[in-house]
């Protein structure tokens, strides 16, 4: 997995690019979850770049440490395994507040902007998971270029506090599709609903979905989360946004 290195605000980030056979077309955005910039992620983002994207992943989580340093040595798929990892992620999420995750969006969006065969004027296309579902509301609120949004297995999405990701729908223009978890304890039904009333009030056109059965993580196919169905379900929808939006050639 061959990564480049980005100037971010506290440090180097180091990010994945992936490209189309083309080389060129609309650039995407995408967010890990808080299990690093790992081979699973190059996959996903490999499979993106596939549709007519440049994608970029950056390392959201670099100031805990470097893409190997914050990603697993260890099998998620074996009993206990991914809980075990998750015992010691909490602070490495938490040091991503909104005041730094703004900061970085701005970063990340000005990188996306400047790679090769990308058009700066946009339209741009994001897609989150888990923890990266929060990051990619907030870019599409923070710059108007981002025409997609997608969302899966993301959790507290919309949240009481006064920086809750769905806040920033207000000053979004882009199309979302969420797939979230089923039974999700991080994005319980009352949150769903948040979600939808905030996409519906702000006039923007979206999917907000449970998807049944479906557990949290279950497109990470080296975790023990892993749901084929729903990870299938996902691309297909975020494929299809994509084209609607982004008109990839």
């Amino acid at each position: 997995m061959d990564l480049v290195t980005i100037d971010a605000p506290d440090g180097p980030a180091e990010a994945y690019v992936a490209r189309p056979d083309s080389g060129s077309g609309p650039g995407v955005l995408f967010f890990i979850d808080a299990i690093g910039l790992r081979p699973r992620i190059a996959e996903m983002a490999d499979r993106i770049a596939s549709w007519g994207y440049v994608v970029l992943a950056p390392n959201v989580l670099y100031r805990s440490g470097t893409a190997a340093e914050t990603s697993p040595t260890t099998d998620l798929r074996q009993p206990g395994a991914r809980e075990a990892f998750f015992a010691h992620t909490g602070p490495r999420i938490e040091a991503i507040t909104a005041p730094r995750a703004e900061a970085d969006l701005r970063v990340w969006t000005d990188t996306l902007a400047g790679l090769e065969g990308v058009d700066p004027r946009g339209p741009f296309g994001t897609v989150g998971f888990c923890m990266g579902a929060r990051l990619a509301i907030r870019a599409s609120g923070l710059d108007q270029r981002y025409a997609a949004v997608g969302g899966f297995h993301g959790g507290a999405l919309a949240t009481d506090a006064p920086d809750s990701p769905h806040l920033s729908l207000a000053t979004a223009r882009a199309e979302y599709v969420f797939g979230h978890a089923d039974n999700d304890g991080s994005m319980p039904p009352e949150q769903v609903e948040k979600l939808g009333a905030a996409l519906s009030d702000a006039g923007l056109t979206a999917s907000n979905e449970v998807f049944p059965g479906a557990a949290h993580g279950y497109s990470m196919s080296d975790t023990s989360m892993y749901d084929e169905a729903a990870t299938e379900r996902m691309f297909t929808e975020l494929e299809a946004l994509f084209a609607r939006t982004l008109k990839a050639t």
